[in-house]
């Protein structure tokens, strides 16, 4: 890692502008951390596209420990990057397992938390997450990854929103990998 591609830089470029134009909006909004922001940015129509994930799951697979087989995320937002990023895998001849973190276990059948395939205990799991604020709902994932003995040592997000995020994770004993932050957004407007 650390030497990207040509094709890697050009696809950055795509996926900013189509950020930009179908994500990102400025006004007055409140966060799903609570806090307050002029800032917004939503990447489900960008991830819910098909050209918007191709390019995500292009970005996340160079950007993704090589070590790790298996992605993981909390469920909705999470849920096409890791759909996304195992098909990509498998269209490379990669093999890659995926995982989806419920928010409430379900009440019926085995009462799931995590639903995917079964994995040994010690699997190496990065996870997928669309934009980081306080790093909340990420860091709940891990705890349940961890609580079913998964290692988690990476998350990837598309937007670090630089508020704190990166040190939360930092505490759990996590490297955050964002393909932007807040502040690529800002240059544009």
């Amino acid at each position: 890692m650390g030497n990207f591609s040509e094709k890697y830089d050009l696809n950055k470029t795509k996926l900013l502008t189509q950020l930009i134009e179908k994500s990102y909006k400025k006004g007055n909004f409140t966060l799903s951390s609570g806090k307050k922001s002029s800032h917004y940015l939503n990447c489900k129509p960008v991830s819910l596209n098909g050209q918007g994930l191709n390019l995500i799951s292009d970005l996340f697979l160079e950007l993704k420990d090589s070590r790790s087989k298996t992605v993981a995320g909390l469920t909705l937002g999470a849920d096409p990057l890791v759909s996304g990023l195992i098909v990509k895998a498998a269209s490379q001849g990669l093999g890659l397992n995926g995982l989806i973190i419920r928010k409430e276990i379900k009440q019926y059948g085995t009462k799931a938390g995590i639903e995917g395939p079964t994995l040994e205990e010690g699997t190496l799991v990065t996870v997928l997450e669309d934009v980081v604020t306080t790093a909340g709902s990420v860091i709940k994932a891990i705890k349940k990854l961890r609580e079913n003995n998964y290692v988690v040592e990476e998350v990837l997000s598309i937007v670090d929103r630089q508020e704190g995020g990166l040190e939360a994770l930092e505490d759990e004993n996590v490297k955050l990998k964002s393909l932007f932050t807040i502040k690529d957004f800002f240059k544009v407007f």
